[in-house]
């Protein structure tokens, strides 16, 4: 299920729409570092691999570098049950 949401994130992340994983979760996605920046000013900014929950931080090698990804506040990402990546890449 995960997988099929993280999918379809991505694809509306890809074309413009910030949009909630579902009504009760607080993880926006933004298709832009910059976009995801302005709605949480003072939490880093990760790259969400959807599909995996695994985020990336700016310098490691996937970081926006996913083909389902999308860029979301740390903060809520983890809320939503996301974790960083152990790969320090």
């Amino acid at each position: 299920m995960r997988a099929i949401v993280g999918a379809l994130v991505g694809l509306a992340a890809f074309a413009g729409v910030a949009l909630a994983l579902s009504p009760d979760a607080s993880l926006s996605t933004f298709p832009s570092e910059v976009q995801a920046q302005q709605h949480c000013p003072k939490d880093t900014v990760v790259w969400l691999n959807l599909p995996t929950g695994i985020y990336h931080y700016r310098g490691q090698r996937w970081y926006g570098n996913t083909n389902a990804g999308a860029f979301v506040c740390r903060t809520e990402a983890d809320e939503a049950g996301d974790r960083a990546s152990r790969n320090i890449q």
